[in-house]
């Protein structure tokens, strides 16, 4: 070995030495002070952080446990438990002058815990970045209450646990875990990239890649933000996405973008949805459903207005718009509903989603439905109120003739067909949780006669009509699974009567006829 490979090996072991006894030199806990100061500082919130190890191989000082307090109008449980903190320093300001130079922080395994205030208007990280977590004024912007000072190169989270909860709530917390965040160029003062994976509650996964910031100082949650989102599989009833007062379940994908300047977030996406149930009596759709949506939310107001919604089951689209309120426990709205035309066979996999129950084994089949609502109040009791229309289906798999056989004979018209042709059927709806009344029913059925008629579909899905065929009246009883057609025998005998004492006009049905015949007895 000649003499300079020797002086270099020297020098080598040297800087190993160096580098394994510095440690015990550098007692790391004498900076932990100086952490706890700088970070209660920037964060507005008291942290602790535990005992501190220095590795400097790694270049990092490591703690094993850091906790950050909530907002005291909150809580006094931790806000932010994590398992360990590594700070990564820069060694030699560390080594020579002992001053402490923060390049990147990485929190492991914390578990994080958001709560919405009672009255929607607040969240506990609003207060974040202020030298005080007193309700700030809303919709303020960033200002010197941040902490101008604090940069750090990398800011990581893995492996984290989100809990997402509102204040005097009894809904069960939503629970995000495998939360990994990366940020870069983080500062209080200038936007940073950023980076964040998740799992989502009852299974799916969330990815957000995109730009934040400058922290707004006197409310966090007013930053700015520029993100793409991506969603798969993703359970609308419990991802917290959704109310879940509004009894919407399935599973659902998204992609989309959410842009906010800190008084107003829009976002837009598609979201394709699968096993879709729109209502609590609801049972999920045989086929997928899209939503094409565009929303723009005031984030001091907590309202928003829908200017794109397009719902589209294979070639039927119906569009909804309208706007929301979310600050209340329970998020109302006022939204039109508005389809013209739609084609009856994509329509008919998704009608058990809004609660509607065919006959077993029947099916409608061809033919156009025109619908126009309007779905106003809190979404767990929703009114909605409107017209349906129509017209040229079938319905396949149940005769209308055959339950209605005696009516039908009053006619004479035939029964034999298995199906029944819907020539025209419309009808003013009014729908809320515990019924829905349908007024003005019109339903032409060629074989049979014009229907007319009103009644009422109880919560249970039991019925209560008063029909008219060819003016002969009925009833409508049972459910909609198994509908029961029975003659009006009051209704019979106020319409003898009236005939009986106006005298019958020329031409009008003899309404004995059509007693007897409902009755099922031949008439005289």
């Amino acid at each position: 070995m000649n003499r300079n490979l020797k002086i270099a090996a020297i020098v080598a072991g040297v800087l190993i030495l160096i580098v394994i006894l510095i440690p015990f030199f550098i007692d790391a806990n004498a900076f932990r002070p100086k952490l706890e100061s700088e970070l209660s500082d920037a964060l507005g919130r008291p942290v602790k952080v535990g005992n501190l190890s220095l590795s400097l191989f790694s270049g990092a000082v490591k703690a094993d446990d850091i906790s950050i307090a909530d907002d005291p109008a909150f809580s006094q449980s931790a806000f932010v438990q994590a398992k360990s903190l590594k700070v990564g320093v820069e060694l030699m300001p560390l080594i020579f002058s002992r001053a402490l130079n923060v390049t990147q922080l990485t929190l492991n395994q914390p578990q994080i815990n958001l709560v919405r205030s009672q009255n929607g208007e607040k969240w506990n990280f609003s207060s974040l970045g202020t030298k005080s977590s007193a309700q700030p004024a809303a919709g303020g912007s960033a200002s010197s209450n941040g902490n101008a000072n604090l940069s750090v190169d990398k800011l990581n989270v893995r492996d984290g646990e989100l809990t997402i909860n509102r204040a005097g709530s009894s809904d069960q917390p939503r629970v995000y875990s495998k939360v990994d965040i990366m940020v870069t160029k983080f500062s209080f003062t200038t936007p940073f990239p950023f980076k964040m994976t998740a799992s989502l509650p009852a299974g799916g996964s969330l990815k957000l890649d995109g730009t934040a910031g400058a922290i707004n100082a006197g409310n966090a949650e007013l930053t700015p933000l520029q993100a793409k989102v991506t969603i798969h599989q993703m359970n609308l009833a419990a991802s917290g996405f959704i109310d879940p007062a509004s009894g919407i379940s399935g599973v659902a994908d998204f992609d989309g973008t959410i842009s906010s300047d800190g008084h107003e977030a829009k976002t837009s996406g598609t979201l394709s949805a699968e096993k879709l149930q729109a209502v609590r009596k609801g049972s999920p759709a045989g086929k997928p459903l899209q939503v094409k949506y565009a929303v723009a939310h005031d984030l001091v107001k907590q309202v928003g207005t829908l200017t794109e919604g397009d719902v589209t089951v294979g070639k039927a689209v119906a569009h909804l718009s309208g706007n929301y309120d979310t600050h209340a426990t329970t998020t109302t709205v006022n939204l039109k509903l508005d389809g013209q035309g739609m084609p009856v066979d994509d329509l008919e996999a998704v009608l058990p989603a809004v609660g509607v129950i065919l006959p077993p084994r029947s099916q409608l089949k061809g033919g156009t439905l025109t619908v126009n609502f309007s779905i106003v109040g809190p979404v767990d009791k929703l009114v909605e109120t409107g017209t349906i229309r129509m017209q040229n289906s079938a319905l396949a798999g149940f005769s209308l003739g055959s339950k209605m056989s005696a009516l039908s004979a009053l006619g004479g018209k035939g029964t034999g067909a298995n199906d029944t042709t819907i020539q025209n059927f419309s009808a003013d709806v009014h729908a809320t949780p515990e019924s829905t009344r349908a007024d003005n029913i019109n339903l032409t059925v060629p074989s049979l006669a014009t229907v007319t008629g009103a009644g009422t579909v109880s919560a249970s899905n039991a019925l209560d009509f008063k029909m008219k065929a060819d003016a002969i009246p009925f009833l409508i009883q049972g459910t909609t699974a198994d509908p029961k057609f029975v003659p009006d025998v009051k209704g019979i005998a106020g319409s003898m009567l009236n005939n009986a004492l106006g005298g019958t006009k020329s031409g009008a049905k003899n309404p004995l006829s059509g007693a007897s015949g409902l009755l099922g007895k031949k008439p005289q």
